[in-house]
């Protein structure tokens, strides 16, 4: 995999989980708390709500983060915006992710898609390198973890 692509992190992951089960990790609030970050989440297109994380001073991210359901097909598809809360924040964050399930043998192979990094804008560039990394390697194991759990 490479990171050539300045706007976007992209991730590809087999899950040794069914596609149901995976799903439920991405959509239950209690699940989403123990492997992602806790909200108050609501699969509901349009439903807006909040999740907090350690504020990231190196890429100008306040902690908080302004969500909203943007789309879903059940079991295969879960779309979502993300916006730093802080509306004067130096980071500027304004993403897209999407998570893609395909049932694959047995399990499940997760792809996620997290766009709208400013290419120019050195907060984003930063906020990308650590994201790429983390959504790739401790969110990922995390989430395994949690389906291992289930």
């Amino acid at each position: 995999m490479t990171d050539d692509d300045l706007t976007a992190v992209r991730v590809d992951q087999f899950l040794a989980h069914p596609p149901a089960k995976v799903w439920r990790a991405l959509t239950e609030p209690e699940l989403i708390a123990q492997w992602l970050m806790p909200g108050d989440f609501r699969l509901a297109v349009g439903h807006r709500y909040t999740m907090r994380a350690p504020a990231l001073p190196a890429t100008g991210f306040s902690g908080t983060i302004s969500a909203e359901v943007l789309a879903f097909e059940p079991e295969k598809m879960l779309r979502v915006g993300w916006r730093d809360a802080d509306p004067g924040g130096a980071a500027g964050a304004d993403w897209t992710i999407t998570w893609t399930l395909r049932a694959e043998g047995r399990g499940t192979r997760l792809f996620l898609v997290h766009t709208g990094f400013d290419p120019d804008h050195p907060f984003q560039q930063r906020a990308r390198q650590i994201m790429a990394g983390g959504w790739r390697s401790r969110t990922m194991n995390r989430l395994t973890a949690l389906l291992d759990r289930l």
